[in-house]
This record gives C-alpha cells, sequence and structure tokens, in this order.
C-alpha cells in the first residue's frame, strides 16, 4: 500500500537508490529515538502550537493603517512575506530528506513539517486579525451582534450571576476568567475577548491536525485538516468551528476503540473510555451545537457497529467502554445539559438571514448576514449541471470513490453517518419553518455537511491511491512472474508525497490570505465581514480615547467614538415571528410574508 505520508520506516529495495549501508544502520541496532511514539507525538504538538503562536506574535509588528485599503493590502503582503521566509526553508529540509535522507529520517522530518504547516496556516489568519486590529484593544465585533453577547455573558459571570439559558459556558468563563487575570475584572470582557479570539484562532490549525493524527497519516491529516479550517474558522467565535472540526475525527476514534474494547483489559478499557468521556465533556461545554447534529447519524452508527454477536465476554467489555465514556461525558456537561432539559424547548431560533432564503439542497457555500449586495437572487450562482459547478461535481465524484474504496475506514463511517443525520435534521427543521415561524439554526449544517464531504472526498483519494498502488504491484509481479521486492521504488513515493505538500503549502497560503481579506476593516455601510473589525475601531479604550485608527476622527466634523456598555447578559424577548434579515423594507412581504415589523410600528405612531 502507498503511503503519502508513512510513519513507518520503507522496506529495504535495491531500486531505491539508497546505498545498503545507511538502509542497515537505519534498520539496524537499538531503537532510536525517532521510532518513541511518544517523543514524536510530543514533537508533533509542539512544533504546531510554537509555529502557529510565534507566527501569530510576528504579525504584531506590521506597522500599517488597518483603516485603509493601501495598509491593508501593505499588511496582507507582509504577511505573506513573512509565510515565506519561514515555510520555504522547512519545505526545502522536507524536499532534500526525500531525495538524500534515510527512511527514518524522512519520516520524522515529515511528520514535524506536516504539524509545522498546520500551525502557520491558521497562524496566517490569526496574524491577519492583528494587523486587523491595530490600534484597537476590542474583538472583531466590537459591542454588536455575536461578540455583545459574549462580552455581556463574560460580565454576568464576573458578577457572580452564572448563565442562565442553553448557551455553552466554558468559552464565557475564559472570557471572565481571562478579564479578571489581565484587565481588572469587569470592564475589560471586550479586551479579553479580543484576546482570546486571536489566540484560539491561531490554534485551529494544530487542533485540527492532531485531532486527524488519531486518524490518518501526516500527509492525509494534513490534507484534510488545512482546507477544513480554512473554509470554516470564524476567528469572531473561533470555539464554534473548531469543536467541529475536532469532534468528527474524535467521534471516529472512540468508535474505533468500541470495536475493539473486547481485546482491551478491563484496566485499559476503563483508562480509555474516561479519556473519551473527559474531551467530549469538555467540548460540550465549549459549544454543543455539533452533537445535536451529529447525534442521530453517530447514535445509528453506533448500533451497527456493537457487537452484539461477540459473546458475553465481549459484549461486557464494550458496554463497559461506552458506559464509562458516556457516564464521565454527562457528568462534566451536566449542567448544560440540565440547561438544555429545562429550557431548550422554550429556546426558539428566529433569525433567518439569506442563507434562509436559497435552496436547501445548496450545502457548498456560506454566506453570513454580512452577505454585502448579495441576496437570494443572484447568491449562489448556478453552475453549468443541473445548478452544480465543476468543484461540486469533482467533490461528489471524490466522495463516491470514498465511500465505494473506504468504507472499512472508521472515517468514512463516522463522516457519511454524521452527513446522512446532518442532512435529513436540515430538512425537517427547514420544512417547518414557515409554519412554526423557527429556524433552530439548521443554515450551521452547512458546515458540518459540507466538511463531512471534504473527509469522504480526501480519505477517497487516499483509499484510491492505496489501491492503485497495490493492484500496479500485483499485476507487474505477475506479468513478471517475480514475487521479490516492490516494484515502485519507496524513494520515489517520498518524493512525490514531497511534491503534494509543497502544494498544499501553497494552497494553505492562498488561502488562509483570502480568509483574512475578509476580516479586513470595512465602512458599515458596506454591510461585508469586514465590518466587524471597523466596529472595533470605534469603541474608547480603557483611559477614553479613541483608538489610534478610529474612523471617527478623520470625520468632518469630528465625533467621539462610542463608549463601553457593561451590562449583564439578558436573553432577548421572544416576538413568536421569524426576523427576516438581508431584507429591505419593501421586500418584506414577499420574502417573510408579512411587512417589516418597523413598518407596523411608524403607521401605528402615524410616520410616513
Amino acid at each position: 500500500m502507498t503511503d503519502l505520508a508513512t510513519d513507518r520506516l520503507d522496506g529495504p529495495e535495491t531500486s531505491s537508490g539508497e546505498p545498503a549501508r545507511d538502509r542497515s544502520a537505519d534498520l539496524a541496532g537499538a531503537p532510536h529515538w525517532s521510532e518513541r511514539r511518544g517523543i514524536l507525538v510530543a514533537g508533533e504538538i509542539l512544533v504546531g502550537v510554537v509555529a502557529a503562536l510565534a507566527f501569530t506574535l510576528l504579525c504584531g509588528h506590521i506597522s500599517v493603517n488597518p483603516l485603509n485599503r493601501i495598509g491593508q493590502v501593505s499588511g496582507l503582503a507582509k504577511i505573506q512575506q513573512y509565510v515565506a521566509l519561514l515555510g520555504l526553508p522547512i519545505l526545502a529540509v522536507l524536499v532534500y530528506t526525500a531525495w538524500r535522507g534515510g527512511s527514518r529520517r524522512h519520516a520524522t522530518v515529515q511528520r514535524l513539517v506536516c504539524a509545522a504547516l498546520a500551525g502557520l496556516a491558521t497562524g496566517v489568519v490569526a496574524g491577519g486579525v492583528v494587523v486587523a486590529l491595530r490600534g484597537t484593544p476590542w474583538p472583531l465585533g466590537g459591542q454588536e451582534g455575536d461578540p455583545s453577547q459574549l462580552i455581556h455573558m463574560g460580565t454576568s459571570l464576573l458578577d457572580g450571576k452564572g448563565l442562565p439559558g442553553v448557551y455553552p459556558p466554558l468559552f464565557p468563563a475564559l472570557i471572565a476568567l481571562w478579564a479578571k487575570l489581565n484587565y481588572g475584572g469587569k470592564g475589560g470582557e471586550g479586551f479579553a475577548l479580543h484576546d482570546l479570539q486571536i489566540f484560539f484562532t491561531a490554534l485551529a490549525g494544530p487542533m485540527s491536525y492532531l485531532a486527524w493524527r488519531l486518524m490518518l497519516r501526516p500527509f492525509w491529516a494534513l490534507a484534510v485538516a488545512v482546507p477544513s479550517v480554512l473554509v470554516f474558522l470564524d476567528p469572531i467565535r473561533p470555539y464554534s468551528h473548531v469543536t467541529m472540526i475536532i469532534l468528527v475525527p474524535l467521534l471516529a476514534a472512540c468508535l474505533r476503540e468500541l470495536r475493539r474494547a473486547g481485546e482491551l483489559s478491563t484496566r485499559s478499557v476503563l483508562l480509555r473510555g474516561a479519556g473519551f468521556g473527559v474531551i467530549f465533556g469538555v467540548l460540550f461545554l465549549y459549544y454543543s451545537g455539533w452533537y445535536l447534529w451529529s447525534a442521530p447519524g453517530i447514535f445509528v452508527l453506533t448500533l451497527f457497529l456493537f457487537p452484539w454477536r461477540g459473546g458475553g465476554f465481549v459484549v461486557r467489555r464494550t458496554l463497559l467502554f461506552v458506559g464509562t465514556t458516556v457516564g464521565i461525558a454527562g457528568v462534566i456537561g451536566s449542567p448544560l445539559l440540565y440547561q438544555i432539559v429545562k429550557e431548550g424547548a422554550t429556546t426558539p431560533d428566529r433569525y433567518a438571514y439569506i442563507v434562509n432564503y436559497v435552496d436547501p439542497a445548496y450545502v457548498l457555500g456560506w454566506m453570513s448576514d454580512r452577505s454585502g449586495d448579495a441576496t437570494y437572487h443572484n447568491w449562489p450562482q448556478a453552475g453549468e449541471l443541473a445548478g452544480q459547478t465543476g468543484f461540486a461535481l469533482m467533490l461528489v465524484a471524490a466522495v463516491g470513490v470514498g465511500v465505494g474504496l473506504g468504507l472499512r475506514n472508521m472515517a468514512v463511517r463516522v463522516a457519511a453517518a454524521v452527513l446522512a443525520g446532518a442532512w435529513l435534521m436540515r430538512f425537517w427543521y427547514a420544512s417547518h419553518m414557515a409554519h412554526e415561524q423557527m429556524v433552530q439554526l439548521y443554515p450551521r449544517t452547512t458546515w458540518i455537511i459540507m466538511y463531512c464531504l471534504i473527509i469522504l472526498a480526501v480519505v477517497g483519494l487516499m483509499a484510491a491511491t492505496d489501491r492503485g498502488r497495490g493492484w500496479f504491484e500485483r499485476s507487474f509481479r505477475a506479468a513478471a512472474g517475480t514475487v521479490a521486492g516492490p516494484v515502485v521504488p519507496a524513494r520515489a513515493t517520498r518524493q512525490l508525497a514531497a511534491g503534494l505538500v509543497c502544494a498544499l503549502a501553497l494552497f494553505a497560503t492562498m488561502g488562509a490570505s483570502w480568509s483574512v481579506d475578509r476580516y479586513m476593516p470595512q465602512d458599515e455601510k458596506t454591510n461585508t465581514m469586514g465590518i466587524d473589525a471597523w466596529r472595533a475601531h470605534n469603541i474608547k479604550k480603557q483611559d477614553g480615547s479613541c483608538p489610534r485608527f478610529a474612523p471617527v476622527k478623520t470625520e468632518t466634523p469630528p465625533r467621539p467614538c462610542a463608549d463601553p456598555i457593561i451590562k449583564d447578559w439578558e436573553p432577548e424577548q421572544d416576538k413568536k415571528t421569524l426576523h427576516c434579515a438581508n431584507v429591505q423594507t419593501e421586500d418584506w412581504p414577499a420574502v417573510c410574508g408579512r411587512e417589516a415589523p418597523w413598518l407596523k410600528e411608524q403607521k401605528a405612531n402615524g410616520q410616513k
């Protein structure tokens, strides 16, 4: 089987071009440090985290005015210059060891390079946020929208009032804790959110890569992690999408352990179950929404994978694993579970926006409520074949390969199950939207469905590559009448893998720059994603002065910046009907089926 990012050593073959002396040195003698799994895992973690955070800190030295477009372009270019100066030597080492190094050394370098690239990918995004917020201590979003709610939740926690409602409490708790430790407590929640947005955005790449390393070899883990994190990462709420990205591979790893629980000792089953239980419980408190969309498919898949016919001993061991995992996760997540059971049914989501007005079967693109000039009439643009684009057709074809060739892979099974469950729930909620006047966050299934499609496509390519090489090896040997030695030299495979890693790194730099550019400050009247950074530049600092690049300073006449808002979180009043955002007043009847609410109020007050 081909191994584009192998963890194991290549076998000796004369066609590799590697001297016999080097191969024997690789394969003989006492275990080398590079063969110790603990050291290698620690190395990947350290390299990924350091690359992400160090690059983010480096971008703090970029000196531009982020409020004008020339300054933004210069900042984006400087970020690319930095990542090239750091990334090219890293890739050069990988390519060199692929051509000149021994098997063990190249395998180690490959692991570390892939981890570094994962860190740099989201380090670029976090560095871009640093540039976009240069001169202001406030977070993306300022004091409006979701960031305002998070800030007020942090204030409630600092006031000792807790968090009534069903919102996951861990991230607001981190805001409150960091505000208390670093900004004097109450009044510093916005500044704490600014820091946490950048920090968790930077770590999104390493977290995604390391989660996928539980299931895939380095190259393939990187191939899933980088596109996913660049497409789905939202620096305004980095905790939400990161939870989704790491939850799926963790579910796959957990179900893989379930399948082999009967082979393990009681102690091992308890430890593994406890480990997964702790992780799932903490993630549930961090962001719980993805558990809802994953639950139906995972429940059915678990029933299918459970060793019902394995005998009493195997069944008991498996039940012990499941019970330990679910029990510990339930205990850790119990505060939020209690609130969901108590108030979940009385917490409707009635906020509709552009993604609620388009064909619900469209799941290969996303638009926030900062939609600019886009409307449901011109977005998404129809593709060439039944409305599907070339990208959609290629992705679906790769998904078919993944299901057809990789169904024995647990990652494929989990992705397919989650996709099917989320797909059904999406259409259930969408089909009831008109009657019940509730959205219930169903557009968020777009992310997890597209994520599962990416997983299936990448694992499909991996399966096709493995099967293809195996078929080629068997066919050539049968034709030559020999069974000795591999047909494809291991060195050639390593060289191909190095080239593909370089290509993936190039994609990562371009994709990360695209992601960053969306968040560069733009005037509020544009209604684009850039308004979140623009808002952060219009709020007073702790000393009462405006941020350095506040646009209000350049207005004629100048006006003061907004005062900080310090208040406890309060649930919004339920108005029992949908609120249709991204719709002009005159279009409300055609979209929502009723007048805009403010028009009714104006008529009641006798205004025109």
